[in-house]
């Protein structure tokens, strides 16, 4: 038994003409634990409601059967269908966690367990200061185990040879975000960035970030 991860729908970034306008839609992710809970990570815009609620019924689920709703950060595309899952036991957006109107006080200085040590949301800050990235350990084998959900720590995977593609998607610390970004990498086999499609974790691309710590390109 393993914990299954189901990309929802694939995220993307692209250029409008010459303009520096964007079209922009994060990567929508489940996780399925074996302890029988599910967690959607990214939630798209507010328009994507069909999406969503098409790629959850694809594994069999409805917006009900969500246990946790997580956003990487708080940009809009990727809190847009938040409303949908008012079932959920809490609702985790960057290290901001809250049920209605409750919120409960908690440190991010420490991993937020979600299934026991499987499942594990870490502060990654640099794209904002609040964002956050979920490790699944325990993951499926042919991911190699252990796959990062990580919003915009990573932009696509084209970024690892390319810093300009993360820095111009802006970051409020990129030296900050660089250092969570090899932090990541090193723990995880796979990851799924917040606008492309996911990637195995190579010693090329570790070797690529920890060099990458020492340079300054802003």
């Amino acid at each position: 038994m393993f914990n299954k991860v189901h990309v929802l729908a694939e995220g993307y970034s692209k250029a409008i003409g010459n303009s520096n306008d964007m079209r922009a839609n994060c990567s929508c992710t489940v996780i399925q634990t074996t302890g029988g809970h599910n967690i959607i990570v990214d939630t798209m815009t507010a328009w994507d409601g069909q999406v969503v609620c098409d790629g959850l019924q694809r594994i069999g689920l409805q917006p009900q059967d969500i246990n946790y709703v997580v956003c990487t950060h708080g940009h809009s595309d990727h809190i847009g269908c938040n409303y949908l899952f008012t079932s959920a036991e809490w609702h985790i957006v960057g290290s901001c966690i809250s049920h209605r109107d409750k919120y409960p006080d908690y440190d991010f200085g420490k991993p937020y367990k979600l299934e026991n040590d499987d499942v594990v949301i870490m502060r990654t800050p640099g794209h904002t200061l609040s964002c956050v990235s979920v490790v699944v350990y325990n993951a499926d084998p042919e991911l190699g185990g252990i796959v990062g959900i990580c919003g915009d720590l990573f932009e696509r995977d084209e970024d690892v040879f390319n810093q300009e593609i993360w820095l111009s998607a802006g970051s409020e610390n990129p030296q900050v975000q660089r250092e969570n970004r090899y932090k990541i990498a090193d723990i995880c086999s796979y990851i799924i960035p917040g606008h492309g499609k996911g990637f195995h974790v190579t010693d090329e691309i570790k070797e690529k970030l920890c060099l990458n710590l020492n340079e300054n390109t802003e």
